[in-house]
């Protein structure tokens, strides 16, 4: 049985993908020969919802190349057309670069991609105990000891984003008037390990993280509220706490967005048309990411065998962009 199974999910599959190339060329797809290309950043969230993407790209016929990218620099290579698309960028942290592109219109926000994301200030939750009035971001100053490093000691020390994320963690912690230096990591993988590390020794840590992340599943993580987002937080000195400071506010609540340069409308229309209408949501980029972080599986093979999994929804999706 077991045989026959597999039998029919190949046979399944390999319908699926033939089904896919007929209507690609009833569609004349791919429209060129010419490579999508879209960018990796530094972090497997994204690297899932680009493969996701360009997996199924693949399949309709498409020649997809897949650029690492950092994720401020890439703004300005998604406006200049050397890059096609990118497709996990973060609302409440974009920088000036892609505020630019987009309000030249040479790249635009193609919908979201389904997930629903959270930035925030974390520690691991036993460190509340370590220090009292946690997770109220205003005792934060009572506690820099607990959180000194040689590095920044008699201050706290902050584990935030890697440098080219942007530095607005470091602004907040001005804007606050928090004794802590904000000690950028090396990515991703680089605050896992301190967070695993530090869980333990039962060490005491801040850090800036993120939702969705599988991390959140292994380990019970406690989120720091800072004073409330409002609207002009970032942009208006006068208005919060702080009157000569901008970001003397918590993160905004994000929307995750899929941009496009714009060209790629007339080069690959329904190639267009496909990124538009794909998305993913939390768990299933959470369960992926898991695979290949937490078990080392390949990033390709992963997504492959999602998409086999979910037969619907890839040809949904495919029917969606040859119509």
């Amino acid at each position: 049985m077991d045989l026959i199974r597999k039998l029919s999910s190949a046979a399944a599959v390999g319908a699926l993908v033939v089904g896919m190339s007929a209507a690609a060329q009833a569609q004349n797809v791919p429209e060129s020969e010419e490579p999508i290309k879209l960018a990796m950043n530094e972090w497997t969230g994204q690297h899932v919802s680009t493969t996701v993407a360009g997996e199924v790209l693949k399949r309709m016929g498409y020649n997809v190349e897949y650029v690492t990218a950092g994720y401020y620099p890439q703004a300005t290579a998604l406006a200049d057309g050397d890059l096609d698309a990118t497709l996990e960028i973060w609302s409440s942290n974009i920088g000036e670069a892609f505020d630019e592109a987009l309000a030249a219109g040479s790249v635009q926000v193609l919908g979201e991609s389904g997930l629903r994301p959270q930035e925030a200030w974390y520690v691991p939750t036993y460190v509340i105990e370590m220090c009292p009035g946690l997770p109220d971001w205003s005792v934060l100053n009572d506690c820099t000891e607990l959180f000194e490093a040689a590095d920044t000691a008699p201050s706290g020390r902050f584990l935030d984003y890697p440098s080219e994320w942007g530095d607005t963690n470091a602004r907040r912690i001005e804007a606050l008037d928090l004794d802590y230096v904000s000690i950028p990591s090396g990515g991703e993988g680089a605050i896992i390990a301190e967070i695993r590390s530090a869980v333990e020794r039962k060490a005491p840590l801040i850090t800036m993280f993120w939702e969705p992340h599988w991390l959140h599943a292994q380990i019970d993580m406690t989120r720091i509220y800072l004073p409330e987002y409002y609207d002009g937080c970032h942009d208006d000195a006068s208005l919060g706490l702080n009157p000569d400071a901008t970001y003397d506010c918590d993160w905004s609540a994000a929307e995750i967005w899929k941009v496009v340069n714009n060209d790629l409308k007339n080069t690959h229309p329904a190639a267009w048309t496909l990124i538009e209408v794909y998305s993913i949501d939390n768990a299933e980029q959470a369960a992926m990411m898991s695979e290949i972080d937490d078990n080392g599986r390949d990033l390709v093979e992963v997504v492959n065998e999602w998409l086999d999994n979910n037969p619907d929804k890839v040809k949904a999706w495919t029917d969606a962009a040859m119509m």
